[in-house]
């Protein structure tokens, strides 16, 4: 387990300057994790069904502009899919989502994820996401949850499920007490309210699914995911 005294050093070392949250001080997989997902303002959030769309649905996203996918583990082609983006998708940073246990987090390392998300926090799972090769989003709904975590070492979490857990104005009211932890808002983000989340200083990016409709992607529609990923890629950027 981390020494407190360094969990209270990456606490330290996540502070905004000039909008953006340093990396100075922060354990690699911190900093790894960080780098991924501010990268853009949005992570879309995929649950595909076939394999066969995987690679053209991610092409599609990093053509708008979104580098971080999150590939959730809740269909059978879920880990063939991010062995596939992983392998034949430039740019992608490929993220394995709904980790529930130790071997969702084995297999996705196999399947060539660069971090693994998942809906909350066992001690079995944050052991073994401890000793990972790549970062781990661990999901959080109250203040308790995330204050355990940080003294884990984790202090890049999911705020999940974001609306039914309070929304905008909860995260608003975590920025003074847990001033070190940022959050990734997932659950009920989505175009219309998406830039209120990106507003808030201890919020780094949001999760959303509306960036693939189930009819674009059975279409083959990919011009107007890659629209959707534009979109999405400029809110909280525009003047």
């Amino acid at each position: 387990m981390l020494r407190r005294d360094k969990a209270a050093n990456v606490n330290s070392a996540l502070r905004r300057r000039s909008g953006l949250v340093t990396q100075a001080g922060v354990n690699a997989r911190e900093a790894n994790l960080f780098s991924i997902l501010t990268a853009a303002p949005v992570v879309p959030v995929l649950t595909i069904e076939s394999t066969t769309v995987a690679v053209p649905l991610a092409r599609a996203l990093v053509a708008g502009g979104l580098t971080a996918i999150e590939v959730t583990l809740r269909t059978a082609a879920g880990l063939d899919c991010i062995r596939a983006i992983a392998a034949e998708v430039e740019d992608c940073d490929v993220g394995a989502g709904t980790v529930l246990d130790t071997a969702h987090l084995e297999q996705a390392i196999e399947a060539g994820a660069k971090f693994m998300v998942s809906p909350g926090a066992s001690p079995r799972l944050v052991s073994a996401a401890k000793e990972a090769p790549i970062p781990f989003l661990p999901g959080v709904a109250t203040a308790g949850e995330a204050m355990t975590l940080a003294e884990e070492g984790f202090q890049v979490l999911k705020f999940f499920p974001a609306e039914p857990a309070g929304g905008v104005s909860y995260l608003k009211a975590l920025s003074a007490p847990l001033p070190g932890i940022r959050f990734c808002p997932t659950g009920g983000v989505g175009p219309k309210n998406a830039a209120e989340y990106l507003a808030l200083g201890n919020v780094i990016c949001v999760g959303g699914s509306w960036l693939a409709p189930a009819d674009a992607i059975n279409q083959g529609n990919w011009t107007r995911i890659t629209s959707l990923s534009r979109e999405a890629a400029l809110i909280g950027r525009n003047p």
